[in-house]
């Protein structure tokens, strides 16, 4: 493991697929996964022309992540920022792209602040989640605007046939706890879930005395929060069913905004939609759903108070239809953002309408994925966007895929006409992404390598106020092996990025150059035993690159005894060497943290 993060970094590639050669292990069959995120119908993941990973229940609850983002930084591609630990603004960059272009998505509804334009990660506890698909790649010519880096969908836990509760509760370090249950279920043509989660602690404290704006307070940041997700379905026959889901909590967060004012705001989301879907023909399948997610920021005490609420409606109509060719998907969407706030915004609300067009298809080895979609925004106009991807398995173990992309995000509410920092001049960015990967699957292992070059015009940062820069490219490749022997699960990554501002030369703030992960857990009849290790190079915090920040290596752990046929306990212990790090300029991550979990599923 030392050996390889010491090496030269254009002779990892070829070292990490040596090092993970799957001839040598046993050949165990699988069955490709299936997924929606990357095409917007269901496809067989080995059929993608995208680069995609899914994380479900089971590698949830034995990785040793605390929140959502912790757990997708440790997926290739993907890197973190936070102000903090738990319930502090954080952000997620897929390929070195902005956190402003992760679109999240939770059960298919957009979840973020309009005003600031980022996901709000801190509002979606990890119990609820019941798988997650990340799409890698420019996501426009999919969703519209925002996903120029990739998509995160977020799946909550739904019911099946049967009656299946569960129930969790943690302890560890800085005062935490949370506990969480729910039941799931399913009789006729019923479906039905719920749950509820309350986690709390107190924190540590989230600033060192050098942090920007003078925010700095000697004091610990707790975190509280309530959550309940549920869904409800209903089969009218074989061929209809409606469903609806929702995901609500309600969080209050210590931070620091100044010394001597303990600060707390209170975080609250909602996603919700309800929809109905059937076959109104043969080969024609047809969907109908309306959605709201809602994002709400308010300060309850502050040195500089302000309150902030987006609302997102959506309506989208969908159609899939079987043709000689492959899946034609078309659609339509209507979108209305509103925002209220303390802050005078001079415009408050924008309509969104959109058209998409697509075809996915595959004939023996080959595979393709065409993407058409107009974007109709009533304060910028038409956004046209575009997507073609083939892929071909010329052996049975043996893949390639190729595809590009164009992509574009309007300006947030903030970036516009946040009085003293904002810019009504400011236009839309527009991208241009190629990637290129080559899969080798053998049993039960797997090493892909994507090489990935995005070229983004009217790049939005900050100088004085914000501004369109001309151009930025973020080029870049990931290598990634997963694989099983026996009861022995492995899976190691590899990232070389490179960011750049291509008018001053300057690096992208906050993103490593190098990343690299390491993962493996065994099972011994009741037991488990697992840990990984992360290690992010150095990185800059200013567009300038003269505030650096160190580079840094964490290793965490974990062991779970199922002591009785439903019962199971682990242990966790984070950051093992209590390294201390920083992922933002003057914020602390998470120390030394030790957890315990009792879970109570029945089999």
């Amino acid at each position: 493991m030392t050996i390889v993060l010491r090496m030269r970094r254009a002779a990892l590639p070829l070292a990490l697929a040596a090092a993970f050669t799957p001839s040598a292990f046993a050949q165990v069959a699988t069955l490709a996964e299936t997924v929606v995120t990357a095409t917007r119908v269901a496809t067989r993941a080995d059929q993608l022309v995208s680069d995609v990973t899914v994380i479900d229940r089971a590698a949830i609850e034995a990785g040793t992540a605390r929140t959502l983002t912790e757990l997708l930084a440790r997926t290739p591609g993907l890197q973190m920022t936070g102000n903090g630990g738990r319930g502090k603004q954080s952000g997620v960059f897929i390929r070195g792209a902005e956190p402003r272009h992760t679109l999240l998505l939770v059960d298919g509804v957009r979840v973020g602040s309009a005003t600031a334009g980022i996901p709000n990660w801190e509002t979606i506890p990890l119990e609820m989640i019941e798988r997650i698909e990340i799409l890698k790649g420019p996501a426009s010519a999919l969703y519209g605007s925002d996903g120029v880096g990739g998509v995160v969908q977020v799946f909550t836990r739904k019911g099946v046939e049967g009656f299946h509760p569960y129930a969790a509760i943690t302890a560890g370090s800085t005062s935490h706890w949370d506990a969480s249950g729910g039941v799931s279920g399913g009789r006729g043509g019923w479906t039905y879930s719920f749950g509820a989660q309350r986690t709390q602690e107190k924190g540590f404290n989230a600033t060192q005395p050098y942090v920007p704006f003078g925010n700095f307070n000697a004091d610990r940041d707790g975190f509280r929060q309530t959550a309940v997700n549920g869904s409800l379905g209903y089969r009218f026959n074989e061929n209809w069913r409606a469903d609806a889901t929702v995901l609500a909590s309600d969080g209050r967060s210590n931070y620091d905004d100044g010394a001597g004012v303990d600060s707390l705001a209170a975080i609250r989301s909602l996603a919700a939609q309800v929809g109905v879907k059937g076959r109104i023909l043969p080969g024609w399948q047809s969907e109908l759903s309306v959605a709201q997610g809602n994002d709400t920021n308010n300060s309850i005490r502050a040195s500089f108070p302000g309150n902030f609420r987006t609302e997102q409606t959506q309506w989208t109509w969908q159609n899939n239809i079987d043709t000689p060719v492959g899946v034609a998907v078309a659609g339509l969407e209507h979108r209305v953002q509103d925002v209220s706030a303390t802050t005078a915004y001079t415009v408050t609300s924008r309509t969104i309408n959109s058209a998409f067009l697509g075809l996915n298809g595959n004939a023996g080895g080959h595979a393709w994925q065409l993407n058409a979609r107009q974007d109709r925004n009533s304060q910028f106009g038409d956004a046209n966007t575009w997507f073609a991807g083939y892929g071909y398995r010329f052996t049975p173990s043996w893949r390639v895929h190729a595809s590009y992309g164009t992509s574009f995000v309007a300006p947030s509410f903030n970036q516009l006409y946040f009085p003293g920092f904002g810019n009504p001049a400011l236009q839309p960015e527009r991208g241009r992404n190629r990637d290129f990967g080559v899969t080798y699957t053998q049993g039960a292992h797997e090493v892909k390598l994507v090489r990935f070059d995005n070229r983004i015009r009217g790049f939005m940062t900050n100088t004085t106020l914000p501004v369109n820069i001309p151009r930025v490219r973020i080029e870049g490749w990931s290598l990634a092996y997963t694989g099983k022997v026996d009861a022995l699960n492995l899976s190691a990554s590899a990232d070389s990025l490179d960011p750049r501002n291509q008018v001053s030369g300057a690096r992208l703030p906050r993103r490593a150059k190098e990343q690299y992960t390491v993962a493996a857990d065994y099972r011994l009849g009741a037991w488990s035993f697992g840990g990984s290790l992360l290690h992010v190079g150095s990185r800059y915090d200013d567009v300038a690159n003269r505030i650096a920040m160190g580079s840094y290596t964490t290793a965490d752990a974990f062991a779970t005894w199922q002591f009785a046929k439903d019962l199971s306990v682990q242990l966790k212990l984070n950051n093992l060497a209590d390294k201390r790090y920083e992922t933002a300029y003057g914020y602390n991550q998470p120390g030394r943290e030790f957890y315990a979990t009792l879970r109570w599923q029945p089999k």
